[in-house]
């Protein structure tokens, strides 16, 4: 549980009444008790409003909202406003201000906008964060504590580059470990001295977003700038706990961000929080996987869903309202998933600059006659009378599907071998298979425990760290089973080639030797040919982008490819290890492909679904001493059949006990109490 003081599913979201007038505010309370606000978010964008120079501080106006807030029965997240740095800083502090990758220097504007490697920034983020820590640690309102906001972006400043090498000097030690590491024996790169090394960006080793002629120096900067941005959450981290210790501390994450390692950030965050922003025609199994991976992120500890919109956003292309429905669906989704929270930007919208279009709880019409406002108070209500039901318990899943932004990081900066490598959706491939077989899937790092599971799943692994081999031989040596494709196995944590032939350290597991590597054009594809028929795979298949042309060594072969000089060439192996089996997929198969193979090694294992219902219809369990709570969601606008099977018992939003076959209504809830 968050917070004893509001056990039930938190309910609210981002709230900026220094934009408006008292009377304003008071029909925001009015309207937010009509509505079932329960907590809202301030403070995020207000550091200009409390600290104009730098000695002065006004606390005054927050002590009145946060006075306001609680006497109308309102908790607060209280933020440190730290996300914007004042327009005096900038002018007075111009190391506080980022250079891009172009060189160019930023003038004051936006957000995101400071150096994390300026000292003055740090300076004041941490002083601010220490005066409010100080000043309400006492009071009952305040029950979590949100660390600027969104962190992301990157600098490649003076103080960056001076950052970076003392970064490199703690990391390596001498000079010649990093020409070692970085294989600067390749255009002449060695380094002599410590002051030689540039941050690589567009004046140096890169040419655009995923271009690099020395990835190895790409992925320590990666590496360095999330480090260099969580030693300034730290900052503020450590200046709230200095104060109140048992503070829940947390900053909002964004799923699926690249340049942040959040398995790493997660370590030092009391809750993970994350902002929850899918498109209109994103997938509803990706939306799935980013909260499978918030969850997986602390070991399988509930979140907070800290934002997401009550109907539009204002920053893509083009910002679809969320039809009639939507909102409540995609709210109770990521309580399926594990949140323990429904939180929303924003509370009123904002009349001007870029966020005048997004999406509110109150629009600008100013009342409650609104569709949305309803929809709002609805679920308000439905959460209200859940109470603390699901509060603390956890998805008990037996797959999981590792994810590593070390291996992001370098599979993209990769010069080759086709552009068309994308490792998020290769990822998305696999998860997807089993959400439409609702398997429950976690989203680990390497570093987890792998005896809990028994599968695991690891898309294009093209890094292998240290010990990973061992543990998945481990893993697999005791009866588990592990899948992995193409591209896997290639270099070591500093992107170097592991040499003897790829997979590298996976190649005994897999009991296989990858010799060429094959690109095929977009158009191209070639042929997976089955020897035999596993479970309902039987015939030939389409695969393409990339071809391994393997040898078996110890590996059972069950298809190989249909077309080219490869044909006959195995594409799919099998290979026995202790109690388990180790799968290699060779190339990119079409879906009916990951269908049926991961179909046939889930009967294999036992891994049954946990509702067989009708495609669009997704189903999840939380559990805990002894209570399960089955999510059935229907993301189809119409109504579907389902037959429960086993599965029966009270459903909680309406009072009926259910079992058998029932139907559920288009964009529908259901929530059974098990029995």
């Amino acid at each position: 549980m968050i917070s004893d003081k509001l056990p039930k599913v938190f309910y609210g979201g981002d709230y900026n009444p220094e934009q408006w007038d008292k009377a304003t505010h008071q029909e925001d309370l009015r309207m937010f008790r009509l509505a079932g606000i329960d907590i809202a978010t301030i403070n995020v964008f207000s550091w200009a409003k409390i600290q104009p120079d730098e000695i002065t501080y006004h606390f005054e106006w927050l002590d009145e909202l946060i006075n306001s807030l609680y006497e109308n029965g309102i908790f607060v997240c209280l933020a440190t406003s730290t996300a914007a740095h004042p327009a005096w800083m900038a002018k007075r502090y111009p190391d506080i201000l980022r250079v891009d990758a172009d060189g160019r220097k930023r003038k004051f504007g936006g957000r995101h906008n400071s150096c994390p490697n300026s000292p003055t920034y740090r300076k004041y983020a941490e002083h601010i964060a220490d005066r409010l820590a100080e000043r309400y640690k006492d009071h009952p309102a305040v029950l979590v504590w949100h660390v600027s906001n969104e962190y992301g972006g990157d600098c490649y400043c003076d103080n960056c580059a001076s950052a970076f090498r003392v970064w490199l000097k703690q990391k390596y030690g001498t000079l010649d470990e990093l020409n070692r590491v970085w294989n600067t024996s390749f255009w002449g790169h060695t380094f002599y001295d410590w002051d030689e090394i540039v941050p690589p960006n567009n004046l140096s080793e890169h040419w655009g977003e995923n271009h690099s002629t020395f990835q190895g120096i790409s992925l320590d900067y990666a590496r360095f700038n999330s480090d260099g941005m969580l030693d300034c959450y730290l900052l503020e981290y450590n200046a709230i706990k200095k104060h109140i210790p048992h503070a829940v501390v947390t900053t909002n994450l964004m799923g699926f961000f690249k340049q942040l390692d959040y398995f790493k950030w997660a370590r030092h965050m009391d809750i993970v929080s994350w902002d929850s922003y899918p498109q209109t025609h994103t997938p509803v199994s990706y939306t799935a996987m980013a909260h499978d991976l918030m969850r997986g992120l602390k070991d399988g500890q509930p979140f907070m869903l800290m934002e997401q919109t009550p109907s539009q956003q204002n920053w893509q292309a083009y910002n679809s309202l969320k039809r009639p429905g939507i909102m409540r669906l995609w709210s109770y989704q990521a309580v399926a998933h594990g949140a323990d929270t429904v939180m929303f930007f924003q509370l009123r919208r904002s009349i001007g600059a870029c966020e005048k279009f997004h999406g509110a709880v109150i629009e600008h019409v100013g009342h409650e006659n609104t569709r949305v406002f309803r929809e709002v108070a609805q679920l308000g209500k439905e959460l209200g009378a859940l109470g603390d039901r699901f509060l603390d318990t956890t998805v008990d899943a037996k797959v999981a599907i590792l994810f590593d932004w070390d291996n992001w990081w370098a599979l993209e900066k990769s010069s080759g071998p086709s552009v068309a490598l994308n490792y998020v959706d290769q990822v998305h491939k696999y998860y997807a298979t089993l959400f439409r077989r609702n398997v429950q899937v976690d989203l680990v790092s390497t570093a987890t425990n792998f005896q809990k599971y028994d599968l695991i799943i690891a898309p294009v692994l093209y890094m292998v760290k240290p010990g990973v081999a061992k543990k998945l031989e481990q893993f697999t040596e005791r009866g588990g089973t592990f899948v992995t494709t193409f591209f896997s196995g290639i270099v070591n944590e500093n992107d170097l080639v592991t040499t003897g032939g790829y997979p590298g350290h996976l190649r005994n597991l897999l009991g296989i030797w990858v010799e060429e590597i094959d690109a095929l054009l977009p158009e191209s594809h070639n042929r997976i040919m089955m020897k035999e028929k596993v479970g309902a795979l039987d015939g030939q298949y389409k695969c393409g982008m990339l071809c391994d042309l393997l040898h078996s060594e110890d590996a059972e072969v069950l298809a190989e490819y249909g077309d080219d000089f490869y044909q006959g060439m195995p594409v799919l192996t099998r290979n026995r290890w202790g109690q388990g089996e180790a799968w290699y997929v060779a190339s990119d198969p079409e879906e009916a492909f990951i269908d049926g193979l991961l179909g046939y090694i889930c009967e294999e294992k036992g891994i049954s679904s946990l509702l067989h219902a009708p495609a669009g219809v997704e189903a999840t369990v939380r559990s805990k001493d002894g209570r399960s709570y089955l999510f059935i969601l229907n993301h189809n606008a119409q109504t579907q059949p389902i037959h429960l099977n086993h599965h029966k018992g009270n459903e909680l939003l309406s009072g009926q006990f259910l079992e058998g076959d029932i139907s559920i209504e288009g964009y529908g809830i259901l929530v059974l109490e098990l029995s």
